[in-house]
């Protein structure tokens, strides 16, 4: 069988929606979110969480695509990859598309004159 375009950008994105399956991970890519580059220290700072159970969250979210490291001096700090997460925002558009026009199809089916002739002699 063919894959779809669809099923190509769901298999594509896997590994980020995996990787956003985790509260702790998701927090971090809201720090992230922020803009600046930010040290494995830093995330832990007023958190209850190791540096090395963020490093590990880390390396699963730049596994995933969703970051990237970068040094500065004898730093290395983490950035957001937009680009990752837009692909990933994009594959779940258009799956939300696609229930909605199903969605309009079954309302549409089910308030034909036709089909509730066939509930109402049917019994239902």
């Amino acid at each position: 069988m063919r894959e779809t375009p669809l099923a190509r950008e769901i298999r594509k994105n896997t590994h980020v929606f995996a990787a956003l399956g985790d509260a702790t991970r998701v927090s971090i890519l809201a720090v992230l979110s922020r803009g600046e580059p930010v040290s494995v220290s830093r995330l832990t700072r007023g958190r209850r969480i190791t540096r090395q159970a963020v490093s590990k969250h880390l390396r699963v979210l730049e596994s995933a695509g969703l970051v990237r490291s970068v040094r500065h001096g004898r730093e290395v700090r983490f950035e957001l990859q937009r680009a990752r997460i837009d692909s990933a925002a994009r594959a779940l558009d258009t799956i939300a598309q696609q229930w909605d026009a199903a969605l309009r199809r079954l309302k549409a089916t089910l308030e034909s004159p036709g089909q509730n002739a066939v509930t109402r002699s049917s019994g239902a």
